[in-house]
């Protein structure tokens, strides 16, 4: 993928890239920094525990496959969201995968996520390859179910006791979208 520049809602501008081998270290801080800013997330502080070499290798076999993406949002040099897309390894499910995002809290309500899915749902499409994208997210995430649903994914079931945190279970909505 390219990369693409928008200019937010407070004028920032964003820069949307494929991320590079380079950015292993840079990464693995920014999700640190963002694993305490939200419960909606998958993992807490402390719970993401890759080396830079096991980040590195990481991103180097998202680069070399054609069904796999990792996609950076950057304000200036600062990683503001992450876009991550795996497909299946098998011929049956390679044009099938699941994506996850997340955006700094910081920045939350500029429409990066509406950007970063955009940019996305473009590579998927030319990669002539995959064409249908799953992702989970917890039924009370109300933020990320819409923005989800305006860009056309649908509920296609729902998965109980998907989480626990905090002595709670939480369910999650599987959704996908069909390219």
């Amino acid at each position: 993928m390219e990369s693409d520049k928008h200019k937010l809602k407070d004028d920032h501008v964003l820069l949307i890239r494929t991320a590079a081998v380079e950015d292993a270290r840079t990464l693995l801080d920014y999700v640190r920094s963002i694993s305490g800013e939200s419960d909606f997330l998958s993992f807490g502080p402390g719970e993401f525990d890759l080396t830079i070499a096991q980040e590195e290798e990481f991103l180097r076999q998202c680069l070399l496959s054609d069904n796999q993406s990792y996609l950076l949002g950057l304000i200036g040099e600062t990683i503001v969201a992450t876009l991550s897309f795996s497909g299946g390894h098998r011929p049956r499910i390679r044009h099938s995968g699941e994506l996850s995002m997340a955006v700094k809290k910081q920045y939350w309500g500029l429409g990066i996520g509406s950007l970063m899915l955009d940019a996305f749902i473009a590579w998927a499409k030319a990669t002539q390859i995959i064409t249908k994208i799953n992702l989970r997210v917890r039924t009370d995430n109300r933020r990320a179910l819409q923005l989800y649903e305006h860009k056309g994914f649908e509920i296609e079931g729902t998965i109980s006791r998907e989480m626990f945190l905090n002595g709670k279970h939480f369910a999650h909505h599987w959704l996908g979208i069909e390219i």
